[in-house]
């Protein structure tokens, strides 16, 4: 397929920005660690907020996932749990043998990592010369942030098998916890992809079919108890027939609005007004709805 009969959304010689909808029913979307759990919120609105790493952390591990069934070249996980940093760029430099640079090096690591080549790397650790250099991504994605403000819950839960023999021993039956949820979140979040960039580390538009069937897919794949009322409700994709862009992302982003019950508590994406303005694009600009 040439790059005229690519679906706008799927060609890397086009700038592309993106929103989302992501759904939160009694679930956690995104724990803060220094918060012992709670969800992340912005203190001062009391809107909920998930991070760029936790959705890019999703990404990487639904690619995995498919590629531990598909086994395709060029789509190892750079940033996998487990494994360390300096161990992968070591990969490099055994592969390509004597005589390699640094600069060998980072375009091996485009090349065989897929998170590398879309979300870009530090690869700057390690022995000096066992290092991959930087590599800026052209995919980058926000904080995602809830339309109106969440009311995080904490509940305290039990354990009837406690953690040590000594314990057990003592007598003790059971041990306390808590788990932490949102009632009801709906978060909007952006995207962007650079073309330009996209050159740079070799992205093709293989890889943002990937890309989009991780994002779509990617909370079916990621449950837990925190996290079974996660769902993507929404993701529409801008494409410019440039790769500079058409329009600035701003003004296209902004067609892709939610409006909530006002007073009253939402707890259904029935009670959300979800509007996309799909009229009136400014020329050279698609819209492409994935989700929704």
């Amino acid at each position: 397929m040439t790059d005229a009969q690519l679906p706008p959304h799927l060609d890397p010689n086009r700038k592309h920005d993106f929103a989302f909808l992501i759904e939160a029913r009694d679930s956690n979307p995104n724990g803060d660690p220094d918060m012992g759990g709670m969800p992340r919120t912005d203190p001062v609105s009391g809107q909920g907020l998930i991070t760029d790493v936790a959705i890019k952390r999703k990404i990487r591990n639904t690619v995995a996932m498919f590629n531990d069934d598909e086994k395709t070249p060029g789509y190892d996980i750079y940033v996998e749990a487990g494994v360390a940093l300096n161990a992968q760029h070591e990969r490099a430099y055994t592969a390509l043998g004597d005589g390699a640079g640094q600069l060998d090096a980072r375009t091996w690591m485009c090349a065989a990592f897929f998170d590398v080549r879309m979300f870009g790397a530090v690869m700057t650790t390690g022995k000096k010369d066992k290092q991959a250099g930087r590599v800026q991504g052209p995919m980058q994605l926000g904080f995602s942030r809830s339309i109106d403000p969440i009311t995080p819950l904490e509940f305290g839960i039990t354990r009837v098998t406690p953690t040590k023999q000594e314990d057990v021993d003592a007598g003790k039956v059971t041990e306390m916890g808590s788990k932490h949820i949102v009632p009801y979140g709906l978060y909007l979040g952006e995207g962007h992809f650079s073309a330009p960039l996209a050159a740079r580390t070799g992205v093709t538009s293989q890889d943002l079919a990937m890309f989009w069937r991780a994002f779509t897919l990617m909370l079916d794949h990621d449950r837990a108890a925190a996290r079974g009322g996660l769902s993507l409700r929404g993701l529409y994709v801008f494409s410019h027939d440039d790769k500079y862009g058409r329009a600035p992302a701003r003004g296209l982003l902004d067609r892709v609005t939610a409006t909530g019950p006002g007073d009253a508590s939402a707890r259904t994406i029935n009670d959300y007004t979800i509007t996309v303005q799909d009229t009136d694009l400014p020329d050279g600009v698609t819209l492409t709805r994935l989700v929704g």
